[in-house]
C-alpha cells in the first residue's frame, strides 16, 4: 500500500489538465480500436464453446481525478462485440482505466449488463508496455460483486486480465476468467483474447481542451 499523508483532505495543487501526457502505461490504449485477432472460450453443457468475435473498443481520457492527495489520470471505456456477421450484442462492457502515478498504481473497473461488476488492480512504471490486473472474490479493494443466479451457478472467484502495447501501434489482451460452474467438479477458465487496431484518435479531456 502507498503511504499516503496524514493529510486526507488536502488535494494537490500542480495537477496538470492534460491527461493524454499523463496516462503513464495506459497511453498507448487511448483512442477507438476494433479487432477480430480473438478468441472467446466459454462454459457450456456440452462442453467448452470456442468463439471468435468481432470487438469495438472506445478509451477516451477523463479529467484528472483525485481523492485528496490521491490523483489518478484515466480513460473511460466501452466495449461493444458481435459474432462475426451478427448484429446482435454477444458482450457488452463499460468502466475506467485507472493510473495513480505517484504509487504506480493500475485499476479497471468494469461492469456488465447481465448484474456483475468487479475492480481489477495491479502496478506498473510509467514506461511499462505490458502489465497484469487482477480482481478476487472476497477482496475488500479489488473484488468482484455478481447477482444472485451468476453467484448461484457461475461464480466467479477471479479475473485476471494482461495487456500488452505493442511497437506497431496495436494492443493486445488476455483475459481469464475463472468459475465455479454449478455441477462441475473442477474450476472453468473462461479466456479471451484479441489484438486491437486503432480506427480514431481520443478526444483531449475537457479540462485539456479549455
Amino acid at each position: 500500500m502507498a503511504a499516503y499523508p496524514d493529510d486526507i483532505y488536502t488535494e494537490p495543487s500542480d495537477i496538470d489538465v492534460h491527461t493524454l501526457r499523463n496516462l503513464g502505461p495506459l497511453a498507448g490504449m487511448a483512442g477507438i480500436w476494433e479487432g477480430n485477432r480473438s478468441l472467446d472460450i466459454n462454459p457450456k453443457l456440452a462442453g467448452p464453446l470456442q468463439q471468435e468475435f468481432v470487438e469495438r473498443i472506445e478509451l477516451q481520457p477523463i479529467d484528472p481525478q483525485a481523492n485528496g492527495p490521491q490523483l489518478l489520470y484515466g480513460l473511460r471505456y466501452h466495449t461493444h462485440i458481435v459474432k462475426p456477421g451478427e448484429i446482435e450484442t454477444y458482450h457488452d462492457q463499460v468502466g475506467y482505466w485507472l493510473w495513480e502515478p505517484a504509487a504506480g498504481n493500475l485499476i479497471q473497473t468494469l461492469a456488465i449488463p447481465r448484474g456483475q461488476t468487479a475492480m481489477a488492480f495491479g502496478r506498473a512504471a510509467k514506461d511499462d508496455t505490458s502489465f497484469e490486473l487482477a480482481a478476487v472474490r472476497g477482496s475488500a479493494t479489488n473484488g468482484i460483486c455478481s447477482n444472485p443466479f451468476l453467484e448461484y451457478a457461475f461464480q466467479t472467484i477471479e479475473y485476471r486480465i494482461k495487456v500488452t502495447v505493442n511497437l506497431n501501434g496495436t494492443w493486445a489482451y488476455e483475459e481469464d476468467t475463472t468459475l465455479l460452474v454449478r455441477g462441475q467438479s473442477e474450476p472453468f477458465h473462461h479466456t479471451d483474447r484479441n489484438v486491437l487496431t486503432k480506427i480514431g484518435p481520443p478526444t483531449p479531456n475537457p479540462l485539456a481542451r479549455s
